[in-house]
């Protein structure tokens, strides 16, 4: 690889897209990789999801063709030819139809290789995409990338098999993982608070969106002081910007449970604000429909908080098949019995998850720079994958 050209995301100080070019040059300059990163222009400099829920819809799909646009530049100027790579950040990239139409063109020197990570779309029952009725087209969208691209970046084996069914053809790839910076990450508190020093707080920091299934953990509130009524236990919700849904019906039980004591709501919480409130919590909970690993889990586990998730879908390659962070599917009673012991005790592999997923750019370079076939899921058993410990 000559040169890698980086089509990122657009920054929101409310999503992890805050930090990510950041976490992605840090392992560029320490593997001594030639990069170009290509920028693209913002609406404005709100840095806000206005529109949508996971990024802004017309934020998204304007520095997506301006970015476009920038690389489209290079490519007219001659600037890549077939030793450079293009890696898209996402999959979902309005005006990504530009590239094929002009490498079909050109004399095959002027081709770089391209990749393209997939986070998550219409092979996903549960995404955004569904809620929105956007299915219908994006699933040809979809297979227009896979036609031509180099290679998918998947995050896990279960998405993997969720391509397999959806019958896309280009090599995919497993990176096992998320983008993440774990010393990034730790460097915005002054202090790992030490465990038995933090507030008996449970968090909740997914969105609250309906694949993020926040009626369980409101669930789940009702049952620990079912079962503990003198508890002090804290069940915290945790937002970028002020809570929303795209289920209108969870926000009414939500304010109640807020008034009744039975959840903290914490708001419009800047990165390191909201870091804050994780490095003096106990456990991070998740109960989603949908996440494929979850940045919140790494930086849970960086910051020395216990985290507790449901063993569905990515999570138990995620947490290494760890039994004891992870609870029966949509079992409230499994949920309970090992929250309580999460509670009280730091766990002993704390810290692991997030120094596996802190190695994912490095796999991903891995990939590009053509040393990735241990990651490659194109055989007929490539389900044999999904029961392995990757660390």
């Amino acid at each position: 690889m000559r040169t890698l050209y980086h089509i990122g995301l657009e920054s929101y100080k409310a999503r992890y897209t805050y930090q990510l070019q950041q976490w992605y040059e840090a392992v560029f300059n320490r593997r001594n990789i030639d990069y170009h990163i290509v920028e693209g222009e913002t609406l404005d400099d709100t840095k806000a999801i206005v529109t949508g829920q996971v990024l802004d819809a017309h934020g998204r799909s304007y520095y997506s063709m301006t970015q476009l646009a920038q690389l489209v530049k290079l490519m007219k100027q001659g600037k890549l030819n077939n030793e450079d790579v293009i890696l898209f950040e996402d999959m979902f990239t309005p005006g990504i139809e530009s590239v094929p139409y002009i490498l079909n063109q050109v004399d095959p020197v002027h081709r770089p290789r391209v990749f393209v990570r997939c986070l998550a779309q219409s092979i996903d029952p549960d995404d955004f995409v569904h809620v929105w009725g956007m299915s219908t087209w994006m699933g040809h969208y979809e297979k227009m990338v896979d036609s031509w691209v180099d290679g998918v970046l998947a995050t896990n084996e279960e998405m993997v098999m969720h391509m397999k069914i959806a019958g896309w053809k280009a090599p995919l790839y497993n990176i096992s993982g998320l983008a993440f910076g774990k010393a990034e990450v730790q460097s915005r508190v002054a202090n790992i608070i030490p465990f038995n020093e933090r507030k008996r707080r449970v968090v909740f920091s997914a969105r609250w969106d309906q694949e993020k299934n926040p009626d369980f953990y409101m669930n789940l509130s009702d049952a620990w002081f079912t079962r503990h009524p003198e508890s002090t236990v804290e069940f915290a919700v945790c937002s970028g910007s002020s809570l929303k849904s795209n289920n209108d019906s969870y926000m009414a039980r939500t304010r109640s449970y807020q008034q009744r004591g039975l959840l903290t709501i914490h708001e419009n919480l800047e990165k390191n604000d909201y870091y804050n409130i994780v490095n003096d919590s106990r456990v991070v909970f998740n109960c989603a429909l949908q996440d494929w690993v979850s940045n919140t889990v790494s930086e849970a586990d960086a910051l020395g908080c216990n985290v507790l998730y449901p063993a569905y879908r990515s999570f138990p390659e995620t947490f290494a098949n760890d039994h004891t962070r992870m609870y029966v599917t949509w079992s409230i009673e499994d949920a309970l019995n090992k929250l309580e012991v999460l509670l009280e005790d730091p766990h002993p592999k704390l810290g692991a998850i997030s120094s596996y997923n802190d190695g994912t750019i490095d796999r991903i370079c891995d990939i590009l720079e053509g040393k990735g076939e241990s990651m490659l899921r194109m055989s007929t058993d490539y389900r044999k994958h999904t029961v392995e410990t990757k660390y």
